[in-house]
């Protein structure tokens, strides 16, 4: 497996293997990789001939009073990982290698960026926008995979291709979880031992969320009950809302195909998580 941390380099031999007639799937990522991580890169293998992992953790999607000093750089395990499924490339550039000094460009996707994460968090997801789209302009993937459990962040990168006609296809892979169903995520690690046992409510009552519109309860009323247990058993919910699948407008009764969203904090950590549903 190649570690390449500049962009001509990870050009080079990108071009190379485009020569040879190669097709290309890239997972972007933060690095501090889990199992989720890692699945990422198993279904990246099905879709293409070689196989690029990004590791790197972009300031500009970090919010005031976020976690970016202190989120786990663990560059030396994720790539032993990533050797061991047969990832061919590992992309590990600086924040100068990606953000130049002089930088005056920044990519923004409106509307579909503002509400949920976006009301809270100020400019994450054109910190997402643009590092997503320096990405694929480094390294030109033909496919580009990632999770669902950030769903809104993966309808923003959805925009972007359409919008600005990138030939990336883009797939999204399911939420992997913990036997407890909490959803793995990089920040779990924050949580302590009495916070670790509390979190899989999360997923519990979006689950129970889930039935309760199959059995005809209005949406008001599901969001409501949420937002009071979750609240009892000790989170601070930043919103727990049913949406429309296809553009994350608020959904109405007589919407269809649609998505459950919830972000809480637990302690310091904020957990986000999202459930399917076919009405």
């Amino acid at each position: 497996m190649k570690i390449i941390p500049t962009i001509s380099d990870i050009r080079h031999c990108v071009q190379n293997w485009r020569n040879a007639g190669e097709r290309i799937a890239f997972v972007p990522t933060m690095g501090n990789l889990h199992a989720g991580h890692l699945q990422l890169v198993r279904e990246a293998k099905c879709h293409a001939t070689k196989v690029i992992v990004s590791i790197f953790v972009n300031p500009t999607q970090f919010g005031v009073n976020e976690d970016f000093s202190d989120y786990p750089r663990t560059e030396t395990r994720d790539c032993e990982q990533l050797a061991a499924e047969g990832c061919d490339l590992v992309f590990l550039p600086t924040v100068e290698t990606i953000y130049v000094p002089t930088a005056q460009t920044f990519v923004s996707v409106s509307d579909i960026s503002k509400n949920y994460c976006g009301a809270t968090r100020a400019g994450h997801f054109d910190g997402v926008a643009t590092v997503v789209c320096k990405l694929f302009n480094i390294v030109q993937p033909d496919v580009a995979l990632f999770g669902l459990k950030d769903f809104q962040q993966f309808a923003v990168i959805q925009t972007l291709v359409r919008d600005l006609h990138l030939p990336i296809e883009l797939i999204g892979v399911p939420t992997v979880r913990e036997l407890d169903g909490l959803a793995m995520s990089s920040r779990n690690g924050y949580l302590n031992e009495q916070e670790r046992e509390i979190a899989p409510q999360l997923y519990r009552t979006l689950q129970q969320a889930h039935d309760n519109l199959k059995f005809g309860q209005s949406i008001v009323d599901v969001e409501n009950v949420a937002i009071s247990e979750l609240t009892q058993v000790g989170f601070v919910v930043d919103y727990f809302k049913v949406a429309r699948r296809s553009n994350l407008q608020a959904a109405m009764p007589n919407d269809n195909a649609l998505i459950i969203l919830v972000a809480a904090k637990l302690g310091k950590t904020r957990l986000i998580d999202n459930l399917w549903l076919e009405k």
